[in-house]
């Protein structure tokens, strides 16, 4: 297998948001600044490529820890692009409010639910504010994915939520190939080398999922992984396909004759 080259991938990537932006007449965009390591790559991706000034960074906690807010101003200060904060938790609570109208529902009943209301509820603030400020600005902004090759393989995202965005740059990049990446962007240390969580669920993500990034990665790779690691993230990459494929009824056409 050929050796990683961080610093050629990096130019490669940006040089790719460069030409998608030109040949699309784009001019910004939307990044959610969650305070991990994926989010602060993608931001210096997008600083290099575009300019600070076409840059908006955005934070939406809801029932989120102060730190992550105050990892994601590390990021902004650093790369220079403007950070706005939108607190989802009224709108959460709001919303949660309206559901437990509808019965007496148990914790373990509503987890999934209520973690994965989250993302899909910030996909709609980031969709939002792209259309504001593409107004404001006078130019067009689009929603960038932060997700990599490893949570995207195991189908650790949601569905209508995180899943959703008009262009993704680190998505072919393993969770070491990411953090060997912002360290040729300098992603500010405490950011790029900080447990990785989803900041919703009180959990890392390597504990939600079940197994670790390193072991996916090999999978990904064809390296030899224990069997039984192994054939639990093939379970997990198989059972999330639905999250990939929409299914769609195609009507049959028949001859007129």
């Amino acid at each position: 297998m050929k050796q990683f080259n961080a610093l050629e991938e990096k130019n490669k990537i940006v040089q790719f948001i460069r030409n998608y932006y030109k040949e699309n007449n784009l001019g910004g965009v939307v990044i959610g600044i969650s305070g991990g390591k994926d989010s602060g790559v993608v931001a210096g991706l997008f600083t290099e490529a575009l300019g600070k000034e076409n840059v908006l960074g955005v934070t939406l906690p809801c029932h989120s820890k102060e730190e992550d807010k105050q990892d994601a101003k590390l990021v902004a200060d650093y790369y220079g692009f403007k950070l706005i904060n939108v607190d989802l938790t009224e709108v959460y609570d709001t919303f949660k409010d309206e559901i437990n109208k509808l019965g007496n529902f148990t914790k373990e009943e509503l987890k999934d639910s209520d973690i994965n209301v989250k993302p899909r509820l910030r996909m709609a603030a980031f969709y939002y504010l792209a259309a504001l400020y593409s107004k404001l600005e006078k130019k067009r902004y689009i929603v960038a994915g932060t997700g990599n090759k490893c949570e995207i393989y195991v189908g650790y995202f949601t569905k209508g939520g995180d899943s959703v965005s008009d262009i993704i740059t680190i998505g072919d990049l393993t969770v070491d190939e990411v953090i060997k990446v912002g360290e040729v962007l300098n992603v500010p240390e405490k950011v790029l080398y900080k447990t990785p969580d989803d900041g919703l669920s009180g959990m890392s993500d390597e504990e939600k999922i079940g197994v670790k990034y390193s072991d996916i990665a090999k999978v990904i790779n064809g390296e030899e992984v224990d069997e039984a690691i192994k054939a639990k993230i093939l379970e997990k990459h198989r059972a999330n396909q639905h999250k990939f494929i929409i299914p769609t009824y195609k009507r049959k056409k028949y001859d007129d004759h």
